[in-house]
C-alpha cells in the first residue's frame, strides 16, 4: 500500500522588520505568500489527498487553507509541525549585524552541532517524523499534506536520508512553498522527492523561517 506525505513549507511572510520570528504569534503571509499558497493549492487540486494538517502558526495555517478548501477538506492542527524553538526569536540575526554582534549573545553560539541556541536537532527530527507517521496513518493508500517550516522540514529530510543533522542553513533545499514528499510502502519509508510548485524562491523574498 503506497502512501505519499507532502511536507510543505509555508509561503512568504510579511516581515518588514526582518526579525527571526520563530514561534511568535502575529506573523502572517505577505501578499506574495498568499499567491504562493494559491499556486500550491492549484498544483495539488487533482491529487488523491485525503488529509491536510498544519503547524499551529498563522503562516502555516494560511498556506494550508486554500489547499484544503480546493479539496473540500478541513485542516487539522499538529503541534509537532511547529517551528523550531530559538533563543534569538524576535531579534535580527543577519551575518555581521543584529544580535550576533552583541557579546552577551555569543555564549548561545558555543555549540552549533546541538545547536546551543535552540531546540536540539534530534528532538526536531523525532517530532517531525512522528507527525509524518500520523499523517501517513490517516491517509493510508492515499496522500496527505503537512504544512510546516524550513528548519523542521530540512531536519526531517536529513534524518530520513541518513545525513548528519547539523548543517549550513544556506545549503537547505527548502524554498518558500516548496514540497518535500515522502513515499511509504506500508509503514516503510521508500523515497523522497523535492519540488517547488509555486516556483523558485525569489532572490528578493523577505527572509524568515
Amino acid at each position: 500500500m503506497r502512501t505519499l506525505v507532502h511536507v510543505l513549507r509555508h509561503g512568504e511572510v510579511h516581515n518588514p522588520g526582518k526579525v527571526l520570528y520563530g514561534r511568535l504569534p502575529g506573523f502572517h503571509l505577505s501578499a506574495d505568500g498568499l499567491q504562493m499558497a494559491e499556486k500550491v493549492a492549484a498544483h495539488l487540486s487533482g491529487r488523491d489527498i485525503v488529509h491536510v494538517v498544519s503547524s499551529p502558526l498563522e503562516r502555516a495555517q494560511e498556506t494550508a487553507a486554500p489547499i484544503a478548501a480546493g479539496l473540500d477538506l478541513g485542516v487539522s492542527i499538529d503541534e509537532r509541525l511547529l517551528e523550531a524553538g530559538n533563543l534569538f526569536e524576535g531579534l535580527t540575526v543577519g551575518i555581521g549585524d543584529g544580535a550576533l554582534r552583541a557579546p552577551r549573545h555569543w555564549a548561545k553560539l558555543r555549540n552549533p552541532f546541538r545547536p546551543s541556541w535552540g531546540e536540539p536537532y534530534s528532538e526536531i527530527a523525532a517530532r517531525m517524523l512522528a507527525a509524518v507517521h500520523s499523517a501517513r496513518d490517516a491517509a493510508r493508500g492515499h496522500e496527505a499534506v503537512c504544512v510546516s517550516h524550513q528548519l523542521p522540514i530540512w531536519t526531517l529530510r536529513c534524518h530520513v536520508e541518513g545525513r548528519r543533522l547539523w548543517h549550513d542553513p544556506r545549503r537547505r533545499q527548502c524554498g518558500l512553498a516548496s514540497s518535500t514528499t515522502l513515499s511509504f510502502s506500508g509503514d516503510d519509508f521508500v523515497g523522497l522527492e523535492y519540488s517547488e510548485p509555486a516556483g523558485p524562491t525569489p532572490l528578493d523574498a523577505v527572509p524568515g523561517a
